[in-house]
């Protein structure tokens, strides 16, 4: 429970970030196609190597890496942490597992959020 207050707050700023973020990118290039959330998600994975690395080095404390890693960049991207796992699985040789885990979260994943739009579409209004 002693990590909740910086996963929380890191979270509230991530999400206001991303939200912010994707309003600027919106208004400029337009709806024609979703540049904020391409550009948000790799912004936020290449900001969680970094981190990361940097807290490896460092040693950073575990409640720098909650409010960090966590809140901030889990609130800004859930992509961020796909990313990392992907990493950690394929360093540690599991290759068959990171390319399971790649391929069930992307195609899982869309084919999951169709299902739920179609099933509400199905819901009489």
């Amino acid at each position: 429970m002693n990590g909740l207050f910086p996963v929380m707050v890191g979270g509230a700023i991530g999400a206001g970030v991303r939200h912010l973020v994707g309003q600027i990118m919106l208004a400029r290039l337009g709806p024609g196609f979703p540049w904020w959330t391409l550009s948000i998600n790799i912004a936020g994975s290449l900001l969680m190597g970094l981190l990361i690395g940097w807290l490896a080095r460092s040693g950073g404390s575990e409640t720098t890496r909650l409010f960090l890693g966590v809140g901030i960049l889990g609130g800004f991207t859930t992509f961020s942490s796909f990313s990392l796992e992907f990493w950690l699985l394929f360093e540690r040789g599991a290759m068959a597992q990171a390319a399971a885990y790649v391929l069930s979260s992307v195609v899982v994943g869309i084919a999951v959020c169709g299902l739920g739009m179609l099933a509400m579409r199905q819901l009489p209004a």
